[in-house]
């Protein structure tokens, strides 16, 4: 239901975010599929990035508070991905060698 959300457009996202609104995915990964048992897991997926939230079935509000989790692991997770895509299209001109690194001592 959440996922559906995302990917019909009901919040309002940045352009960046609505590009990859269509491959989010909300997975329960609880035992439960009713929110009652005392371990409750839901994993928000984009591609191969992901966020597992967990949750006590005691909380008050316990669907709503999903949701908004949900949404903020949603945007985390595209902010990420820009940032990967941010480094992918700019490589460091930082090369790392193999070698000794060599200690200068002081003396006084």
């Amino acid at each position: 239901m959440i996922e559906g959300s995302i990917h019909s457009g009901k919040y309002s996202l940045d352009d960046n975010q609505k590009s990859l609104a269509n491959s989010v995915q909300v997975i329960n990964r609880s035992h439960n599929d009713d929110l009652k048992g005392k371990d409750i897991r839901i994993e928000v997926r984009i591609r191969e990035l992901y966020i597992l939230n967990n949750y006590v079935s005691n909380i008050e509000h316990l669907p709503g508070i999903i949701e908004m989790d949900v949404l903020d692991s949603f945007k985390m997770l595209t902010r990420r991905f820009e940032r990967i895509d941010k480094s992918a299209s700019h490589p460091s001109s930082t090369t790392i060698s193999k070698g000794r690194i060599r200690t200068v001592s002081n003396t006084w």
